[in-house]
């Protein structure tokens, strides 16, 4: 079994399967856990004046500068969410309702949390990208100006791993006086990530993606960046957010960004030669099988096309097996559709529906991966036979 696994700071895997769907949700790390259980017993509303409510308050504060330190950002530049999705909806929501300016550009291979502004907020609009799904900087050149409000190009990307180029396209934004926006929840970890040097405005984080709790994320915003509020209340964090705010699971949270950031070295370079062996010898074994992402990629995340294939049945085929993986985003779990990131990719709607995600984190071993690509072909030759006979049924009236 691979060392690593056996740290004190892997957390617990489920028995007796393969979890290989971190990009998803990671498996909550020993050091956050030990933070919940620590903190488990305040019951002080954080925003009290009384001693158990500064004792609340105290922790919440505690970790808002253990998260900042981790990634670079001062304290007060923290604003805890819900989660990566509505810390992404936050930004976005300012963006559109910057006084004198009305659009905001995306990229074309976002999370849906951004994506889906597009169809829901007036004034976005979606930039191209190339064949890796790297934003075209050039019709980025093309399209600022001085109405544009904001651009918002995720860190890396959720389903491909692909790295963009995330400091040359804040520099042009603020060229023209816009805003610049990423969402850096797959970064977190996996790439170097400093907000103070970023050249990011605004930039979206979230817990469970890193092995801290669910529920809990956070919205990095520049001092100088004005909000709209969020929602009806108190406006408890910098007067965007309101509700209660959870000392338990910010610190759980602080917890496992220290410690992601901690093993940031050592964990990419395990993760990318696992990556590259898996892959050379996925690509050696089985004919029809392609890599959607550029040589720059997170070392978490591989995004397979196995050609002939629904990626349904490959995923069924191997969750049956002990192996779980994903078919694109997890906002999407339960109405899979061919994947909208490798359909602006320039991929055809087959190839779209015939990709498959696996991603990596702490649990994750060789043994693991070698297990996987010794499944691989043949579920990947019994997936295509199924799509044979359901290509034969469609077309036979009879």
């Amino acid at each position: 079994m691979d060392e690593r696994a056996k740290t004190e700071n892997a957390p617990e895997r489920a028995p007796g399967r393969i979890h290989l769907d971190h990009a998803a949700s990671s498996p909550i790390v020993p050091r956050a856990l030990e933070a919940m259980v620590r903190q488990s017993g305040l019951v002080g509303n954080p925003a009290a004046l009384h001693t158990s409510g500064r004792a609340a308050r105290a922790v919440l504060e505690d970790a808002r500068e253990q998260l900042a330190e981790a990634i670079g950002a001062h304290a007060s530049e923290v604003i805890f969410t819900s989660g990566g999705s509505e810390a992404d909806t936050i930004a976005l929501n300012a963006g559109t309702r910057r006084p004198g300016r009305r659009t905001v550009l995306i990229g074309a291979t976002e999370h849906p949390a951004v994506a889906t502004a597009r169809t829901r907020m007036a004034g976005v609009e979606v930039l191209s990208c190339d064949r890796d799904g790297i934003v075209h900087l050039k019709d980025l050149d093309e399209r600022l100006d001085a109405s544009t409000s904001m651009v918002s190009v995720m860190t890396v990307n959720n389903e491909t791993g692909a790295i963009q180029p995330v400091s040359e396209a804040a520099e042009r934004a603020h060229r023209v006086g816009a805003w610049f926006h990423t969402d850096a929840v797959q970064a977190l970890g996996h790439v170097p990530l400093d907000f103070a040097t970023s050249g990011a405005d605004l930039m979206s984080l979230s817990a469970h993606k890193v092995g801290g709790p669910v529920g809990i994320g956070a919205l990095v915003a520049r001092r100088d960046v004005e909000l709209s509020p969020w929602g009806l209340g108190g406006g408890q964090e910098r007067d965007v957010r309101s509700g209660t705010q959870s000392a338990v699971l910010a610190s759980a949270f602080a917890a496992a960004a220290t410690m992601a950031v901690e093993n940031l070295e050592t964990e990419h370079a395990r993760l990318s030669g696992m990556r590259n062996r898996f892959v050379e010898r996925v690509r050696s074994t089985i004919t029809g099988c392609y890599v959607n992402a550029p040589a720059e990629a997170s070392p978490a995340i591989v995004n397979l096309t196995f050609d002939g294939t629904r990626a349904d049945d490959v995923l069924m085929l191997l969750d049956h097996a002990g192996i779980d993986c994903s078919t694109g985003s997890a906002c999407r779990a339960g109405v899979h559709q061919p994947s909208d990131v490798l359909l602006a990719m320039g991929r055809t709607l087959e190839q779209a529906s015939a990709s498959i995600r696996f991603s990596f984190g702490p649990t994750t071993t060789a043994d693991e991966l070698a297990t996987l690509a010794g499944l691989l072909p043949d579920v990947v030759s019994r997936a295509r036979a199924a799509a044979s006979v359901a290509v034969d049924v469609t077309q036979d009236p009879s």
